[in-house]
């Protein structure tokens, strides 16, 4: 008898005292999944390689960044606090000599080199893409509406991706 009293004290505190009451939990803000969909404008959202893919992290800036100013904080690679975080960069240094200007609602790519000469730079080349994609452009929104025009040295013709919310680059649709 004294197991049964003992188990159902311990029943009555478990159910007392789970900290949940009648009118059930209290709301606390959406869940820890990621980044909002746009940073707030006195931040740059940069995208850096950890064990699980592109992650994107913000920086504050003093105004908004524009993507040649992402893309520079970028190429700096991941500060301290970012690399406690595990996170690391795969942007090739064939790929630092990279440049990005807004034009025509979207970004113009500027590839040093063809991507297909780039050794190990898929990563890399979605970390760029992904972060110019989510600078200050004016009047194009933010991504995963934003165009990014790849310019390779050497070809005439320009291939336009964008990144989605997930940090995933895919070719545009054509409209």
């Amino acid at each position: 008898m004294r197991r049964g009293v003992c188990g159902a004290v311990l029943l009555a505190v478990c159910a007392v005292g789970c900290g949940v009451d009648s009118a059930g939990p209290d709301p606390v803000g959406a869940p820890a999944s990621g980044l909002p969909a746009a940073a707030p404008a006195r931040h740059a959202r940069l995208y850096f390689a950890s064990p699980y893919g592109l992650r994107a992290t913000v920086r504050e800036v003093p105004a908004p960044a524009t993507p040649q100013q992402a893309l520079d904080l970028l190429l700096k690679g991941p500060d301290v606090a970012e690399q406690n975080r595990g996170l690391t960069t795969e942007v090739p240094p064939d790929l630092r000599r990279t440049t990005a200007r807004v034009a025509r609602g979207g970004v113009d790519l500027y590839i040093p080199l063809p991507v297909s000469s780039i050794t190990g730079g898929g990563l890399g080349l979605q970390q760029i893409v992904c972060t110019v994609a989510n600078a200050s452009i004016p009047g194009a929104g933010h991504a995963p509406d934003v165009d990014v025009r790849v310019h390779e040295e050497g070809y005439e013709t320009v291939w336009t991706v964008r990144c989605d919310a997930t940090g995933t680059v895919h070719p545009a649709s054509r409209s």
